[in-house]
């Protein structure tokens, strides 16, 4: 996206024309060097950081609502009025400056302080003393901060097996693997920041839960006690039941050390054969061609991400794989893998220095089970996102919560959609049971090309697609006969970003006239 140097953007200092500040459209200028929005919203005037600090994207070229400002690129929200994170990704608030108006000019004056990531207001809350989060991903680690936040005062603890959680997991089969990202852009948090705010995180892994008791045993064989428990246990990528795919040289991509010991075995090699082509697969495939690596992709289906982003935009990410320099084994299985071959159903032999497995994922629900949670395909949680058990609650890729739009339950496996789960769910056990009704969201970068997609379209009658896909400018709407339940976009973060507002909208009405399962 084009924007203009700051070198012509207005001083705010010196001030602006009150008429340039449209409800609704940011005005950017500058402030001592600094890129700053002015925002009118409801007739307000503030002043807040034109770039988001979720990896830098431009506010300006995205949309004001219901108070907040969207960024158009991960969709994150803040507060015009405090410049706080209302909705994840993002982590951290913006800057604000002081705004004066009068004489028909708007001043920008001195920048406050900023906010520390986890100061929010206190609410009421339920009588808790201690809470209980196992597993330190997307979901688990936004419920722990959102307990802090919200001014939760009792002990958290957060349990997970992974030395180096919490990290920015969908970076791994992008520009981590792809060696444009250093170590340093992965970690959510600075070293020593969840101990600063007293957030205690065991590195062990947790084996059973006792609601009786309210405890939970560890794989250590130590036992803790809990007031509310939320389960994010995550999910684990799949292996095909073949001869081979245990060998060394097969890998999958799901932790920072899975991704390390990839880049590790990609070093002295050349040739990779990708095993699925779905968000993992093909990501990593672009990563890896970055590298110069020969890379094949092998799946039954014939068309890229066909079910879920549809044909049109499936076959033009697959032309721009092939342009790249990715061959295509589509339609095909992997019968066995072999030291340096790998054989398909068909009998075509494909040499392969490295495997690599992306053909899905497994819900972990053993903790789950051990609770005698209702389970099917995932936890059965209502639309607080509790559990079958009073006070334990499930969220993230076990989570199997109930869609207002379509009375069925469903689970959805994206990093930000875990993110504002784990936030409801820790809001919701310090007693303000919100319904969730976050619509899902997710982007997947191949190359150059972006697609961004909102809502959820597990059924449609049919896909509008407007432009072309290969133009770098294109829209696919799934539609159930005229309702809207899904947009993908390329080159249109904006309209992205209206889509989803449309959606939010239409599911507060399904919630509020009682329209939920």
């Amino acid at each position: 996206m084009a924007t203009r140097s700051a070198r012509t953007r207005p001083d705010l200092r010196s001030g602006v024309v009150a008429g340039l500040i449209k409800e609704g459209s940011p005005l950017t200028g500058t402030v001592d060097g600094e890129l700053v929005l002015l925002v009118r919203s409801e007739g307000a005037v503030y002043a807040l950081g034109a770039t988001c600090p979720q990896h830098g994207g431009p506010l300006a070229d995205g949309i004001v609502v219901a108070g907040e400002i969207r960024c158009p690129c991960h969709h994150a929200g803040f507060s015009l009025r405090t410049g706080d994170v209302t909705r994840p990704p993002a982590l951290n608030p913006l800057p604000r400056w002081e705004v004066h108006e009068h004489d028909g000019r708007v001043f920008v004056g001195h920048k406050h302080k900023m906010r520390a990531p986890l100061t929010m207001r206190s609410v009421p809350q339920a009588r808790l003393r201690t809470v209980v989060i196992v597993g330190g991903g997307a979901a688990g680690t936004a419920a722990a901060e959102t307990l802090r936040a919200r001014g939760f005062k009792g002990t958290i603890t957060v349990i997970d097996p992974d030395e180096d959680a919490p990290y920015h997991r969908p970076s791994l089969s992008k520009d981590y693997l792809a060696g444009t990202a250093p170590h340093e852009w992965l970690p959510l948090r600075p070293p020593g920041f969840h101990a600063q705010h007293g957030i205690r995180r065991l590195l062990d892994a947790a084996t059973a839960v006792d609601p009786e008791m309210r405890s939970v045993t560890l794989q250590s064989g130590a036992r803790i006690s809990y007031d509310a428990l939320i389960l994010a246990t995550g999910a684990l990528p799949k292996r095909p039941g073949i001869p081979g795919a245990d060998l060394p040289h097969v890998h999958v991509l799901h932790s920072l050390l899975d991704c390390q010991a990839l880049i590790a075995a990609l070093a002295a090699v050349h040739r990779v054969v990708i095993v699925g082509a779905s968000f993992t697969g093909m990501e990593a495939a672009a990563a890896l061609r970055h590298r110069h690596k020969e890379v094949t992709v092998v799946a039954p289906e014939m068309i890229p991400f066909c079910q879920v982003l549809g044909p049109t935009i499936g076959a033009s990410l697959k032309r721009l794989h092939q342009r790249q320099g990715v061959q295509f084994k589509l339609g095909r299985m992997l019968r066995s893998i072999n030291q340096r071959t790998v054989l398909l159903d068909d009998g075509t032999v494909l040499r392969a220095d490295v495997v690599l497995l992306g053909i899905g994922v497994t819900p972990q629900l053993e903790v789950a089970a051990s609770a005698g949670l209702a389970l099917d395909y995932g936890v059965l949680v209502d639309e607080f996102l509790e559990t079958s058990v009073s006070r334990i609650y499930a969220v993230g890729d076990i989570a199997r919560y109930p869609d207002a739009r379509s009375g069925r339950r469903v689970c959805v496996r994206s990093w930000t959609l875990a993110q504002r789960q784990g936030e409801t769910a820790a809001r919701n056990i310090l007693g303000e049971r919100i319904p969730f009704a976050a619509m899902p969201f997710f982007r997947t970068r191949q190359y150059q090309t972006t697609v961004s997609y909102v809502g959820h379209a597990e059924d449609y009658t049919h896909i509008q697609v407007d432009g072309s896909p290969d133009s770098g400018d294109c829209s696919a709407s799934f539609m159930n006969d005229d309702q809207l339940l899904a947009y993908v976009s390329i080159g249109r973060d904006r309209e992205s970003l209206l889509k989803e507002a449309q959606l939010e909208r239409e599911l507060c009405t399904s919630v509020t006239s009682g329209g939920r399962p």
